[in-house]
């Protein structure tokens, strides 16, 4: 479809449905139903005469998943995050306790040296410290093991950002193709062109966040 067509359809979406005055509207909560509807009706209509309808359709659709897939990665994270918290807090007490116990070893070394051997105190401090040591590393596997949650929740973001830039490209699709003659100087000529391949070493497409911006700045958004 040319631009000029595809910019008689926006105009023909955009024509108030004859209805009677605002204030009639904001009185007759009917009114207002029927004019929603039917400028719903017209704006349906002219996205499948530009052919985007089928494409926002599939975005929105998706969207619901969407909200699905960012509840599940918020629960992978949040579940992660506890169990990382509460294995910290276990290893910091069993380190603080063997520190204390350090200590106390220390002090009756040093006050008897031959008596704290012979009691077996510093015999028992090492058996202490060697299983301290286990408990400890198998603490920090689990530190490990609840890091697992990054690979699935990155496929997941990807499929999120899949959705909401397939979401964007549409829309900013029509917005090219609805340009009104009189702003199309803004616009640079590079954003009305198809889709390219090589976007990152061209510097005359819409092909990230600032462009897009950009792109709806000089049309007045």
């Amino acid at each position: 479809m040319s631009h000029n067509n595809a910019f008689d359809v926006a105009v023909e979406a955009a024509q108030p449905a004859p209805a009677g005055t605002a204030a009639d509207a904001a009185s007759d909560p009917y009114e207002v139903f029927q004019r929603i509807g039917a400028l719903t009706r017209r704006l349906h209509d002219a996205l499948q005469k530009l052919g985007y309808d089928k494409q926002i359709e599939d975005s929105l659709g998706a969207l619901p998943d969407a909200r699905s897939r960012l509840t599940y990665i918020a629960k992978l994270t949040g579940e992660a995050a506890e169990k990382v918290l509460n294995t910290v807090d276990a290893a910091q007490a069993q380190q603080d306790a063997l520190v204390a116990q350090a200590d106390e070893v220390a002090a009756q070394l040093k006050k008897d040296p031959v008596g704290a051997v012979a009691r077996g105190d510093v015999l028992h401090f090492i058996e202490h410290v060697k299983s301290n040591a286990e408990v400890t590393s198998a603490q920090l596997t689990d530190i490990m093991m609840a890091q697992d949650f990054h690979d699935l929740t990155g496929q997941t973001v990807r499929k999120v950002v899949d959705i909401a830039t397939t979401l964007e490209d549409s829309l900013v699709k029509l917005l090219l193709e609805t340009t009104p003659p009189e702003q199309r100087p803004k616009v640079e000529t590079g954003f009305l062109n198809g889709p390219v391949t090589d976007a990152e070493n061209r510097t005359d497409v819409v092909s990230n966040q600032a462009q897009v911006d950009d792109l709806l700045e000089s049309l007045g958004f």
